[in-house]
């Protein structure tokens, strides 16, 4: 087996690095804490395919990526040196990144406690038999866990939070996960950012369906109108309520001197006649109950008709 210097086995990683960066335009780069070597090698051959698992020192990383920079003038790439900071990897794919996130994610595998380990999540002991023999109630009391003997057991009787997320695990909180057989903690490669064509993005972004882009769009949408409309500055989503604002002013100055116009007519003459109103109800009335006794009669004789909208402004239009 031929050994490689030092030299060379960077000069090698140098070469694979830089080539993956001329075949790939898509990248997520994973957090690979407390990730053992036969984990990630399962993660590989699950990848296996259009996707490839590179891990290394960040100073090599980085140190890579400039090089291929500079020899090929492709700047987008050294959007990732700052994103190599701490225990990461780059998965390269030409998959769709939502897939490659969820398939990288199916890879987690339990852990125990282990003593001076951040906790990533809350650590609550159920209630319940222990299977421990009366002599460990000791352990138990030290822990402010409310046991009882049952049938010669331990029992717990109520939930327990014992870790809380972000504190360091102790040896009497590790020993007793242990002595329960609780594997609370799992690890896998996290993903922290993804790079798609020059653009680095959240991994939250891969999680939006087409409903949360059009409600973003909509509200986007409605904060342009708002703004156009208090600064009085004309946009294709304004532009609407700018008009019905307009012909609102205009129908204001018709009803309150002797100017007229087509469009303000109608209404002034149901102003000068309020007894109109009624008529245009009751015709309004007439009609919603002719259209219903239609419809339950076209159901009942089971024919496919044309349904036919009613417009119903009460006799008012704007373009009459």
């Amino acid at each position: 087996m031929v050994k490689f210097t030092k030299a060379e086995k960077k000069v090698a990683y140098d070469a694979k690095l830089c080539q993956l960066l001329d075949d790939y335009s898509q990248v997520l780069i994973v957090a690979a804490d407390n990730v053992g070597s036969n984990q990630l090698q399962n993660i590989r051959k699950g990848l296996r395919g259009d996707s490839t698992v590179l891990m290394g020192k960040n100073t090599m990383m980085k140190r890579s990526v400039r090089i291929h920079s500079e020899k090929t003038g492709n700047k987008a790439y050294l959007s990732l040196l700052p994103l190599l900071v701490g225990n990461v990897g780059l998965i390269f794919t030409k998959g769709d990144l939502k897939e490659v996130s969820e398939e990288v994610a199916k890879y987690k595998v339990g852990a125990p406690a282990r003593v001076g380990l951040v906790a990533p999540i809350d650590v609550i002991v159920p209630p319940g038999n222990t299977g421990l023999d009366p002599s460990q109630t000791s352990f138990f009391q030290v822990l402010n866990i409310p046991t009882k003997i049952n049938k010669g057991t331990v029992e717990i009787i109520t939930p327990v939070e014992l870790i809380k997320k972000g504190e360091k695990v102790g040896s009497s909180e590790a020993a007793l996960l242990a002595k329960l057989g609780i594997r609370p903690f799992s690890y896998g490669l996290v993903v922290l950012s993804a790079y798609d064509n020059g653009s680095v993005f959240s991994p939250e972004v891969l999680d939006l369906t087409e409903d949360d882009l059009l409600e973003k769009f909509a509200l986007g949408v409605s904060m342009v109108t708002s703004l156009s409309l208090a600064v009085s500055y004309p946009t294709l989503a304004a532009a609407p309520h700018m008009l019905i604002n307009a012909y609102k002013n205009l129908l204001a100055v018709a009803v309150a001197t002797d100017y007229s116009f087509p469009q303000a007519e109608k209404v002034k003459e149901y102003l000068e006649d309020p007894s109109k109103f009624v008529a245009a109800v009751a015709v309004s009335a007439v009609a919603d109950s002719s259209s219903a006794t239609a419809a339950a009669a076209a159901v009942e004789e089971k024919k496919e008709e044309p349904a036919e909208e009613s417009d119903d402004d009460m006799g008012f239009s704007l373009f009459d």
